[in-house]
């Protein structure tokens, strides 16, 4: 998998790229960062290339990949609004997981897209999560469904 070029994208997509290199390397503790559709295709992330599957056996994944990512914000998006749809609570606006060795902030964007981070378990959950709101509140305007189908065909070309 290679990282897809900026080159012939719409300016509005090299801006949410940006955007989203910029939320990694401005926030400390931050490794990855992902953003899926609603329908739970990644459509820009942050290190597309970094965690290749390594050589191993058949039954071990790309362990800390960028579609590993993609997936478990795609699925912790699911259980918490349906989790929220059982408990009468609205809509969901952010998740975070803490574990011994790492933190997943989930952020909703808009129509049903997902902002996903990956950190380190030592980090400003505060400073994360403000940030986070920082790129939803920029990207959440422009994400269009013309700019979602431009951004998934350019990751689908990137594989």
């Amino acid at each position: 998998m290679t990282a897809p070029s900026t080159f012939g994208l719409s300016t509005e997509a090299r801006n949410l790229h940006w955007l989203l290199s910029n939320l990694v390397e401005e926030v400390p503790g931050v490794h990855s960062v992902t953003v899926v559709s609603s329908d739970g295709l990644m459509l820009l992330s942050s290190d597309p290339g970094r965690h290749e599957a390594k050589a191993a056996g058949p039954s071990d994944g790309p362990k800390g990949s960028s579609a590993d990512l993609a997936t478990i914000v795609s699925g912790i998006g699911s259980l918490t609004v349906g989790a929220a749809k059982l408990m009468d609570g609205g809509g969901v606006k952010q998740t975070m997981v803490a574990m011994d060795e790492g933190s997943v902030f989930v952020m909703s964007i808009s129509d049903g897209s997902l902002l996903g981070v990956h950190a380190t378990p030592d980090c400003d959950m505060s400073v994360v999560a403000y940030h986070m709101a920082l790129f939803v509140g920029r990207a959440g305007h422009v994400l269009t469904p013309e700019l979602r189908s431009e951004l998934r065909k350019s990751m689908e070309s990137a594989q």
